[in-house]
């Protein structure tokens, strides 16, 4: 990686105006990504040193908090994914109206194969039985936001995930990118867990879609960082016409991502994205956001060539970690779900 590559991943990415002190803030965030950069240790370090300080969605300051998740995706994705569902979980936390303590936390909600994870009422709590999937860093992180089923309801539980009766699944995580961030299953055998809000909750709270929109603009900051490696290829080769193609192209993509984030994050603090609009919101956002990432993923590819991929260990990872990032987006599904919004939301047309 160059000097000047280095340089320009610890450049803060702005989704809007911002003070002097958000300018200094976003610089410090950038820098210690950097440095970070592949570490979950140092990352979370840095989350658990910024978690308290960085704003929650809707607060009206979710441009600078946006931009906060892109820049430090854009030095290192591997940071963003250890800071991404800290602060997640600091939003619902507060949104619930819970006490969020000391120590990092993780957002464990998703479904995979099998019986799923049970909450069982003890008492004026619960208890939790069953494999969790998709959990990561659940045997480095302190607690964890983990969806179980309560009868046929889905519901929210805060767990300690230093209970003894918490067990790390080895060996299932055989990823590509994101290598360090080991997002295999958790073992849950009769582990004490606090409801966070009542039975579906989590689902159907506003804050569900703007954590979303939260999650694309991570995206947005690692596509960023590949933008840059593009940038920097010009300084050591002169870009014949087909390279300024493909980077004003880049550029377009990105400068198209960047608005629909600049515009969500101003919907959602003027109150605008609550409801059925936030979820609308969140499927544009995510889709415009994935198909740009997509494409600079391809454009890069083709002007850099095979030599980054294959002697540049940032750049290479960089690729590899967006590219299973980006799979949170569910594609061709999501797509459907908005059409099915356009048919029954005649209001929400062009």
């Amino acid at each position: 990686m160059t000097d000047d590559h280095a340089r320009a991943g610890a450049r803060p990415v702005e989704l809007g105006a911002t003070t002097t002190e958000q300018q200094r803030e976003l610089t410090a965030l950038s820098e210690q990504a950097t440095a970070a950069a592949g570490d979950v240790r140092a990352a979370l370090d840095l989350a658990r040193d910024v978690g308290g300080r960085l704003p929650h969605p809707g607060s009206g300051s979710t441009a600078f908090l946006w931009s906060a998740l892109a820049s430090v995706a854009a030095a290192d994705l591997t940071v963003a994914r250890v800071l991404e569902p800290h602060l997640d979980a600091h939003a619902i936390l507060g949104q619930a109206g819970e006490e969020i303590g000391d120590g990092t936390w993780g957002v464990f909600a998703a479904e995979g194969p099998g019986e799923p994870l049970r909450a069982t009422p003890s008492g004026s709590s619960y208890v939790l039985d069953g494999r969790k999937h998709w959990c990561s860093l659940g045997g480095d992180l302190d607690h964890a936001l983990i969806s179980a089923w309560v009868g046929q309801e889905r519901q929210l539980f805060a767990v300690d995930l230093d209970h003894p009766d918490v067990t790390a699944v080895a060996g299932t995580w055989v990823a590509r990118g994101l290598t360090a961030v080991d997002s295999g299953p958790l073992d849950l055998d009769g582990v004490d867990a606090r409801a966070v809000g009542v039975p579906g909750w989590y689902l159907e709270r506003p804050g569900f879609a703007w954590g979303a929109i939260g999650v694309a603009a991570v995206w947005f900051g690692g596509a960023v960082g590949v933008a840059r490696r593009l940038v920097a290829a010009s300084s050591t080769r002169e870009p014949d016409q087909v390279a300024l193609m493909h980077l004003g192209a880049v550029d377009a993509r990105l400068h198209g991502a960047r608005a629909v984030l600049q515009q969500a994050a101003a919907a959602l603090d003027a109150g605008n994205l609550a409801g059925p609009a936030g979820w609308r919101a969140a499927l544009r956002v995510r889709e415009v956001v994935a198909d740009a990432c997509e494409d600079v993923l391809r454009r890069a590819a083709h002007a850099l060539g095979p030599g980054p991929l294959a002697t540049d260990e940032a750049h290479a990872r960089r690729v590899a970690d967006l590219e299973l990032y980006l799979r949170q987006w569910h594609a061709e599904r999501d797509q459907a779900s908005l059409g099915r919004q356009v048919l029954d939301d005649p209001g929400s047309r062009w």
